[in-house]
């Protein structure tokens, strides 16, 4: 075990649910109805990075200062996992089909984890001190998120009326 990838988590934890807190007080009708995100209950965001097959292989990805082949193929398998138990990440919404007629089917998130997912990508902005960072991060990023059309508008929205009134604190 890592103190520092402790450090991480609990700060990660902490700056996602600053930015939950942020849109209670300041767009509190963004998240009137949010009920089954994250933070509810024992704030479990990310609780899954608590379980020893992602635990063990983020440390030693992060932390470890080793990029071996062994570290990087448990960190990618760890990362799978993880995307797969929280549906706050947009890659746990692409359904991939056997059948190749089929391919590949953005469904729709629901709107509780499109704001814990937004929250998830601000916590780095907290984190930096810097709210609006996440606005080009997000131009940066969009450009391969796959994200549904009523997600993806969702999304817009809500950091334009994020930008909207940061510009007016």
């Amino acid at each position: 075990m890592s103190a520092q990838y402790d450090q991480y988590l609990t700060q990660h934890r902490s700056n996602v649910r600053r930015g939950y807190e942020w849109l209670c007080k300041n767009l509190p009708d963004v998240v009137e109805n949010v009920t089954n995100a994250g933070w509810f209950a024992e704030f479990a965001h990310d609780k899954s990075k608590n379980e020893p097959d992602e635990y063990d292989a983020y440390d030693a990805y992060f932390y470890g200062h080793n990029r071996s082949y062994e570290v990087v193929q448990n960190y990618q398998r760890a990362w799978l996992l993880h995307i797969h138990r929280n549906p706050h990440h947009w890659q746990h919404w692409i359904l991939i089909n056997d059948d190749p007629e089929e391919g590949e089917i953005i469904l729709e998130m629901p709107y509780d984890y499109i704001i814990e997912m937004i929250c998830d990508w601000w916590s780095f902005s907290w984190q930096k001190e810097n709210l609006t960072e996440i606005f080009n991060w997000y131009d940066e990023h969009s450009k391969y998120i796959k994200l549904a059309p009523g997600t993806k508008a969702t999304v817009e929205v809500i950091l334009d009326r994020i930008k909207e009134k940061l510009a007016k604190l």
